[in-house]
């Protein structure tokens, strides 16, 4: 069972999300937060799978909410949830330390496959943000510098398994949809993540944006 915490400022929006994610045999809302302080005091003592988060609320945002729990070691798997196709303030939320983005008209399907991404210690972004979110990369200083821009090209296989890994699959699900062993898919992430010079998933997703390996 994934355990998620919602926070987002408005009832109906956290009643309606609840009652969807109720529908799902594997997912459980084990408490709810409806601003950001609240969020800040909750989610340090539920300690959920997984939280989902407004990026726009009254006493602290989202991205607040994200700089306070990361800097008491407390931050769960986050997905950040908003109804602006903002790419600035998906950069921010990133760099605060989101795993996941998407807007709230997103299906249930959809969320509940993103929510199972992040408790799998993977990535959630929406496709619809793409465009905005390579807008405001362009705009802005490198958003993971980790090192400098890959050193050697990427191989066309690669590209491949970057594009999944931005998608939110799994080595596992990589390996299927490719048709190649799961080992392969792993080396194939390694190599990425040397080449990209990022230490996890979620920085190789985004210099994959910025450095237009997704066009």
């Amino acid at each position: 069972m994934i355990r998620v915490v919602l926070a987002d400022d408005q009832m109906l929006v956290r009643q309606g999300v609840r009652g969807l994610l109720e529908l799902l045999p594997d997912i459980e809302v084990i408490g709810e937060a409806s601003d950001g302080e609240e969020a800040i005091e909750k989610v340090p003592e539920l300690r959920p799978d997984v939280l989902l988060l407004d990026i726009r609320m009254p006493r602290r945002d989202g991205i607040a909410v994200l700089e306070a729990l990361r800097a008491q070691d407390a931050l769960p798997p986050t997905l950040v949830l908003t109804t602006f196709d903002d790419g600035d303030a998906a950069i921010a939320a990133i760099k605060a330390g989101a795993k996941g983005l998407m807007l709230k008209d997103v299906s249930l399907e959809d969320l509940a496959q993103a929510i199972r991404a992040l408790a799998d210690n993977r990535t959630a972004f929406q496709p619809a943000m793409t465009e905005s979110l390579m807008a405001a990369l362009r705009r802005s200083p490198p958003v993971a510098p980790d090192g400098a821009a890959a050193a050697e090209p990427l191989t066309a296989r690669e590209r491949e398994v970057l594009h999944l890994i931005c998608a939110g699959y799994s080595n596992k699900e990589i390996a299927d949809l490719l048709a190649i062993a799961e080992g392969t898919v792993k080396n194939h992430v390694s190599n990425l993540l040397l080449k990209l010079n990022a230490r996890d998933r979620t920085r190789a997703a985004l210099k994959a944006l910025q450095e237009g390996y997704l066009d």
